[in-house]
């Protein structure tokens, strides 16, 4: 396969998991923003700006952190090159350089969705609509990768789209969690309170999380049981240790189909001998910032390496 074609199916799905992550996470501040005074409303938007690294960008065409602006901003503002207009539009830029590498359902669902978001957020979105627009967004998430697991041939293209589905996905839940000791919480003194069961509440939601950790917990919210839940319980897809399983396995099957364990591989099993056997007592110990900078830091190189080992702008 050419390095430009696993380079296309790497970040069109990278893409389309960044795009329905940034739906969730609007979606769990709406929640909360509706629920809230307007002080704690603000605190929630500006969160969301500060957890997509957008902070500075807003803040150079806004004063205030008002929840229409924040979700125009984060959907199809054209000052954010980041926004999930153009998100959607790099997953159908991909999908078509890696044609001939995806199935016909894949391509269909992809440019179906294509077509529906960039009406929906070709003008602004009001309080009205904006539920619709997130809906749609995680629905196009789901359909895509519905038609990729139920078409796809397991060769190595599938390997290096669900190697960026991984990356992005662990990206993605390791800042939400990061964003709840350092962004939410005004204070230590909160630990505890009853904010902090609504931020961590509000966590779980961002990743999709809720309602199992619910079923496993009976209900009880406390930081330790979610931290647990969202770093270290292999059963839940969008946990670290899933995503990391799961990258591992990619990561091998890639060396397998070339005969040979590049510097990914190598990253992938240090990161390994140094999390593996961690339980959630010791992250508390480490601290939580720390082992997810450590995380974040880690999964960025092996990205990096992905694309250097299979040669990706080659």
């Amino acid at each position: 396969m050419l390095g430009r074609t696993a380079n296309g199916l790497f970040w069109m799905f990278r893409y389309l998991e960044r795009a329905e992550n940034t739906a969730r996470l609007l979606e769990a501040a709406l929640r909360m923003a509706l629920t809230r005074d307007l002080a704690t409303a603000e605190a929630e938007w500006r969160s969301v700006i500060a957890t997509l690294g957008l902070s500075k960008a807003y803040e150079a065409l806004h004063e205030s952190y008002d929840g229409m602006q924040v979700w125009n901003f984060v959907l199809r503002g054209p000052s954010n090159p980041g926004n999930v207009r153009l998100m959607f539009g790099a997953v159908r830029s991909n999908a078509r350089t890696a044609r001939t590498n995806i199935s016909s359902d894949v391509w269909e669902a992809v440019n179906e969705n294509w077509m529906k978001l960039d009406a929906l957020l070709a003008r602004p979105v009001g309080q009205a609509g904006v539920g619709e627009v997130l809906a749609a967004i995680r629905r196009a998430g789901t359909q895509v990768h519905g038609a990729f697991d139920g078409s796809m041939l397991r060769d190595e293209g599938y390997h290096f789209s669900r190697a960026g589905t991984f990356i992005e996905r662990s990206d993605s839940t390791a800042r939400i969690l990061d964003m709840k000791y350092f962004l939410l919480l005004p204070s230590l003194s909160y630990v505890g309170s009853s904010l902090d069961t609504g931020q961590w509440e509000q966590v779980l939601r961002s990743v999709a999380g809720a309602r199992v950790y619910s079923w496993l917990n009976a209900g009880q919210i406390e930081a330790r049981g979610i931290v647990e839940f969202v770093v270290l319980d292999d059963r839940f897809p969008r946990s670290l240790a899933f995503c990391r399983n799961a990258l591992r396995d990619c990561l091998g099957a890639l060396a397998r189909m070339h005969g040979v364990e590049g510097r990914a591989v190598a990253l992938m099993r240090d990161s390994d001998t140094r999390i593996s056997h961690l339980c959630v007592d010791q992250i508390f110990e480490q601290g939580l910032h720390e082992f997810l900078v450590d995380f974040l830091s880690r999964n960025a190189s092996i990205s990096q390496a992905i694309a250097e080992d299979y040669r990706f702008h080659a």
